[in-house]
């Protein structure tokens, strides 16, 4: 019965892997930003730092969110803090953690050190 099971959850696990693998953000890229917002696509920006234990927390939610059809046209771009000062500056982010949303040119929301999945999804939600 233990090794069904093993068996079973792994033959899940490689189902879901590559669909989550697809839902992270891609490193920020202004080319591919702008390209985005030009398509008028529903964009999200996480500004993260690679020490942030709130960062490290909203990964895997982010994944999983990402990963959700509803979500399946959203461009998404990850900014490193330490590393892309000058990004940080454009998006006025004052800390890691923060979370930003566009649909096409338009800035619809952000938030700062939100680990609530809830929270989060809505902040994607207003991007639909």
């Amino acid at each position: 019965m233990t090794i069904l099971r093993r068996t079973i959850l792994a033959g899940i696990g490689l189902a879901v892997l590559p669909r989550l693998a697809a839902a992270h953000a891609s490193p920020f890229s202004a080319q591919a930003f702008e390209a985005a917002q030009a398509a008028d696509r529903p964009i999200l920006v996480d500004v993260t730092a690679s020490w942030c234990p709130t960062c490290r927390t909203q990964k895997p939610i982010l994944a999983r969110l990402l990963a959700d059809p509803r979500f399946a046209e959203m461009a998404a771009f990850e900014v490193d803090y330490d590393r892309q000062k000058d990004v940080v500056r454009r998006f006025e982010a004052r800390m890691q953690s923060t979370l930003i949303v566009f649909r096409g040119r338009d800035e619809l929301g952000r938030s700062v050190g939100d680990t609530n999945p809830a929270s989060i999804m809505s902040l994607l939600e207003m991007t639909l």
